[in-house]
């Protein structure tokens, strides 16, 4: 038997009383001598009972100390434990829990992993979108210092600067959007939202562009007064990246549609659009954040899709992306009722 089994408070104790009760059993043995037993026949049994008890309470407490053993080479050595070499008994149950524990322990490992690294890319590709305008920023007010610059070009130049500052803003302000929706901190109204007047708002932004693109929007209402339960703000902003992608592949003189509709199921928005259209590799990622397809435009970042599907699936709805049999790309947005 190791030394380890006697150091345990309750070991010490159950042999103190068991060497007592053997010490009084051999007393009353000397004592009483029955004439049936002989003399030594009741010691003998108390020490019997005595060796079988401590060799069973040895073995328990050894399994014991085996399993708190496995459990901090799992804690700190990332040593899987092997439950199956555990028998059914006493310590079923107990074993039981601890292998649930140790599965979530090591499932949540994972994900905490999985979310580092993607924290570490997502990071990159900010401080990339971000640099990238930056840079080009410092490159032209270097130009503008020039007194010498023909009022033409500098009048180019602070156009492209107040561009570039409009995509940095947007950026910024796209990224802390997502992350409230990452938190869970953003707060979504639960009012009715009627169609038109968020098809409105989300193309009010996109006028100006669109008609230097010689570009047009057409809506197509196919039930009056359609309307969802869900927030306008963010909606619109949902509803506008979605515009936004459109228009940006989207051919001058180029045509966007909306076909909006609603029944006792959903209300569906469908946002068409007679450009390139998508490539089948891009399609399963168009949702992924930082993603840039094969087609996508030079200032393009990656995260106004990602961010409507957040937005939508925040309000009980779908968003759907896929090619038109006649060509170009269409977007179906379901809210679900």
């Amino acid at each position: 038997m190791h030394l380890y089994f006697f150091r345990n408070p309750e070991s010490k104790a159950s042999l103190l009383w068991h060497l007592f009760l053997f010490a009084l059993t051999l007393c009353i043995s000397w004592l009483s001598a029955p004439a049936t037993l002989p003399p030594l026949a009741l010691p003998a049994i108390a020490v019997l009972y005595t060796l079988s008890h401590y060799w069973i309470t040895w073995r328990r407490y050894r399994k014991l100390r085996q399993l708190s053993h496995d459990i901090d080479n799992m804690l700190h050595c990332q040593i899987p434990i092997r439950f199956e070499k555990y028998k059914e008994g006493e310590l079923s149950i107990l074993e039981s829990e601890l292998s649930k524990m140790t599965l979530r322990l090591s499932e949540q490992a994972q994900a905490l992993a999985q979310d580092k690294q993607l924290l570490a890319d997502s990071m990159a590709d900010i401080s990339h979108q971000i640099r990238s305008p930056l840079t080009s920023s410092n490159l032209i007010l270097s130009l503008l210092a020039d007194p010498a610059l023909p009022p033409e070009r500098r009048q180019k130049l602070l156009q492209e600067l107040t561009q570039l500052l409009s995509r940095i803003d947007w950026l910024v302000e796209a990224l802390l959007k997502m992350s409230k929706m990452d938190a869970g901190t953003a707060c979504l109204q639960h009012t009715p939202v009627a169609v038109d007047e968020l098809i409105r708002r989300a193309h009010e932004p996109l006028e100006i562009p669109m008609e230097l693109r010689c570009q047009t929007l057409a809506v197509h209402a196919q039930t009056e007064h359609a309307q969802f339960l869900g927030d306008l703000s963010w909606s619109t902003e949902a509803i506008l990246n979605i515009l936004k992608n459109c228009m940006e592949h989207t051919p001058p003189e180029g045509c966007i549609q909306v076909t909006y509709l609603e029944n006792t199921i959903f209300t569906e928005i469908i946002i068409e659009d007679n450009g390139t259209g998508f490539n089948k590799e891009d399609l399963p990622h168009l949702f992924e954040r930082f993603y840039k397809g094969k087609n996508a435009s030079g200032q393009s970042v990656g995260i106004g899709l990602a961010l409507a599907r957040m937005i939508i699936s925040q309000q009980n709805g779908t968003l759907k992306a896929e090619n038109r049999m006649e060509g170009g790309a269409k977007f179906t947005i379901k809210f679900y009722k």
